[in-house]
């Protein structure tokens, strides 16, 4: 009697099959293993970082860390936003390439050796790791780091995090909300003399509106000094002869809150010089509103 292939057939593919499933299963997990590799440019202790440095082509920038603080290196009393300095140094600290170039040319065929931007870190031990950036090639630039030969591509969004300019880092001042509605009381002191609007005095009415108004209307954005020294407040009309005083009393979460309003001279432009509180940030608010504040 003949004996039936079928099954033995069946168990051969089924064999197969499971074979198969693995090797592919496998190939798969080695590829994927491949693809979360990750390539490091710079792999350093961002908590250690004590010194960021860089040139993006409009001069050099340089912050340092004192403790805890981090300083604008060129004037120490800039009101930096200290969350800058450590996203650069997390964003430099730990980056990674789209690549690594193998068998790469000299440095020069990639624009490394006169590199269009440079930004140096420095870690408590006063070791400094240097990257350059060279040429763009397509949405990546060539890179490398302390004079190596390695070369590798990093994204142009790798630099997204570095500003240039000084109003990109500065943490200015907090400007309350202020309106007819939260307004109580506003002090205007000038060469001596003080004038009141109450919000309490029915016949100000009118009066406290337009001072609302044009407190509601400021807002602390444009600056003309981040850092004035004393010496100089004469040259803005906020010396203590010159300058005037604005004190306003205002509601915020049902509690009364207070705000001073140093207001000097005009800068030939249609603005006039401002400071908040005990601030020594100067600003520019425009004549217009500096006159509503005043009711002028």
């Amino acid at each position: 009697m003949k004996k039936k292939k079928g099954p033995l057939i069946l168990i051969c593919v089924l064999v197969l099959l499971l074979i198969l499933y693995f090797v592919l299963s496998t190939w798969n997990k080695k590829q994927d293993s491949k693809e979360e590799e990750t390539v490091k440019v710079t792999d350093l202790k961002t908590s250690k970082i004590t010194g960021v440095k860089y040139d993006l082509g409009t001069g050099e920038m340089n912050f340092e860390k004192d403790g805890d603080t981090w300083y604008y290196t060129a004037d120490k009393d800039f009101p930096l936003r200290q969350s800058y300095p450590k996203t650069v140094a997390d964003a430099m600290g730990q980056l990674n390439a789209d690549r690594e170039l193998e068998d790469a040319d000299a440095l020069e065929e990639y624009g490394l050796d006169h590199p269009t931007y440079t930004v140096t870190l420095t870690d408590e031990a006063g070791t400094m790791t240097t990257i350059k950036v060279g040429n763009a090639t397509g949405n990546d630039y060539y890179a490398t780091v302390d004079d190596t030969e390695k070369v590798y591509t990093i994204p142009a969004t790798s630099l997204d995090d570095i500003q240039t300019e000084l109003d990109q880092i500065a943490q200015l001042d907090t400007y309350p909300s202020i309106g007819s509605g939260n307004l109580k009381k506003e002090v205007i002191t000038q060469n001596g003399e003080t004038i009141t609007y109450d919000s309490e005095n029915e016949d100000q009415a009118e009066d406290v509106a337009a001072v609302a108004g044009g407190l509601g209307a400021a807002t602390l954005s444009e600056v003309a000094d981040y850092s004035v020294d004393d010496a100089d407040l004469t040259g803005y009309g906020l010396d203590e002869t010159s300058k005037i005083t604005v004190e306003v009393t205002y509601t915020s979460d049902d509690e009364d809150q207070t705000m001073t309003l140093y207001i000097g001279g005009e800068n030939g432009s249609g603005d006039r010089y401002v400071r908040i509180n005990d601030s020594r940030i100067v600003y520019l608010i425009s004549d217009e509103i500096c006159n509503n504040i005043l009711n002028q």
